[in-house]
């Protein structure tokens, strides 16, 4: 029996381990949603959401201000008390209605509502008159529910004849409490028009709020499939060309082969490491970097590269986004044109930049431009600048693709000048 009782016991006592190990999982889910809920300002305690503005029913528990009334009628203290009876009954219900038709726009802004209100008036008033005393706190009663329908300019013009219809029947039998009445009706009005209308502000901003998260959202996928595009298109179009290079001169000489599969290797590596930067939104396309690039992937891809750059140093934000140009323009140039030379020329001054690159190449095909261009006009365009692709005048065939952008007063690309000094006019590289 003890050895039995001792099975059972500790039969039990796995039971509770066993509950306990199973509620602890979803303690800790709930305390920390918890956590999360005021953090972001939901109610404590029932993680549903944030705490939404005030509604009609937090309005109906001042509907007490009239239990007075109401007594008065129970213990027989009011003459005709049928009629106080219904008059409370019709006061209830219209003001039930006003506060609920007050917080739909629709139904607050229709003629209805606008009668219901001025019926809630005639129905205080005509209470107040019979009856005074308790029957006097029905006033306040009708501010609070015209400061919840009326809103905008029309509020100040009817709250101030509600606080004068107020003040002048409450003095008719109340003398200096008259004051009080006015003084009740029309604090009531103005402090539920105010609370009413910072909770829609209030309503405002997080909508706007969150139609700016979804607007950034929005920027950041069409940023990242920019960077993508510009990355992978030449990337990959640096690796096609040098791989038929390969193939090209391996039966002759091994050693070249093997040196053109050497920078498919590094170019790889290189990808690898301007997606990443891409993706978490740190990568600044450098000028001189993409200079440096475009060199040799045309060269790779037969092209003669032509550079020219003139003026004083750029600035970051204007080389990053030139460096997008030539990166694009480099990329169209090796895998479109057909060209045989390719000249990309930068001119700076103090006030603006242009970059010009040209090819000899097939000029404009039949298809229409890329998805290239167009994201980097439009960049260019958010950046006060312009980016223009065409035809290249002059006789013969070829394509040129012209941006042009305003020099920011900032430091140099990379450095200050002199790091960088001033390029000579019209210096050339090939």
């Amino acid at each position: 029996m003890k050895q039995g009782t001792g099975m059972k016991m500790h039969g039990r006592r796995g039971t509770e381990e066993d509950r306990k190990a199973d509620w602890a999982a979803p303690k800790a889910e709930w305390r920390a949603r918890e956590k999360r809920g005021k953090a972001c300002g939901e109610a404590p305690g029932h993680g549903g959401g944030p705490m939404g503005p005030p509604n009609a029913f937090a309005l109906l528990p001042w509907l007490l201000l009239g239990m007075g009334a109401i007594s008065n009628v129970i213990k027989g203290e009011t003459p005709n008390p049928w009629i106080g009876a219904l008059g409370l009954l019709l006061f209830n219900s219209l003001y039930v209605t006003l506060v609920f038709r007050a917080f739909d726009r629709r139904a607050r802004e229709a003629a209805s509502t606008r009668w219901c209100l001025a019926a809630l008036g005639a129905v205080t008033c005509g209470l107040a008159l019979a009856y005074g005393g308790n029957w006097l706190l029905f006033f306040p009663l009708w501010g609070l529910a015209t400061g919840a329908v009326v809103r905008g300019r029309k509020l100040g013009p009817v709250l101030f004849v509600v606080t004068a219809l107020a003040g002048a029947i409450a003095g008719l039998g109340g003398g200096w409490d008259a004051l009080g009445i006015a003084y009740g009706t029309l604090v009531s009005g103005m402090v539920t028009a105010a609370i009413l209308a910072l909770s829609e502000t209030v309503k405002e901003l997080r909508e706007t709020r969150q139609e700016l998260a979804r607007a950034a959202v929005d920027q950041e996928r069409l940023r990242f499939s920019r960077d993508l595009h510009d990355l992978l298109g030449h990337t990959l179009s640096v690796i096609v060309v040098k791989s038929e290079a390969a193939r090209r001169i391996a039966p002759r000489d091994m050693d070249a082969a093997l040196a053109q599969v050497a920078d498919i290797e590094s170019v790889g590596r290189q990808a690898l490491t301007e997606i990443r930067e891409a993706v978490t939104g740190y990568r600044e396309a450098s000028l001189a970097a993409e200079l440096d690039r475009a060199r040799g992937a045309l060269t790779a891809a037969g092209i003669e590269p032509v550079v020219r750059q003139s003026g004083p140093p750029l600035p970051p934000q204007a080389a990053a986004l030139l460096g997008w140009v030539v990166r694009e323009a480099a990329t169209n140039a090796i895998r479109h044109s057909g060209a045989t030379t390719c000249e990309i020329e930068v001119r700076s001054s103090a006030e603006r930049v242009s970059l010009v690159i040209t090819d000899n190449g097939n000029g404009v095909g039949s298809t229409p431009p890329g998805s290239g261009l167009t994201g980097l006009t439009e960049r260019l365009a958010a950046a006060g600048g312009t980016l223009v692709g065409g035809p290249a005048p002059g006789p013969g065939r070829g394509f040129r693709v012209t941006a042009e952008l305003p020099v920011e007063q900032a430091g140099p690309e990379g450095g200050g000048s002199a790091e960088h000094p001033e390029i000579p006019e019209n210096e050339e590289s090939r």
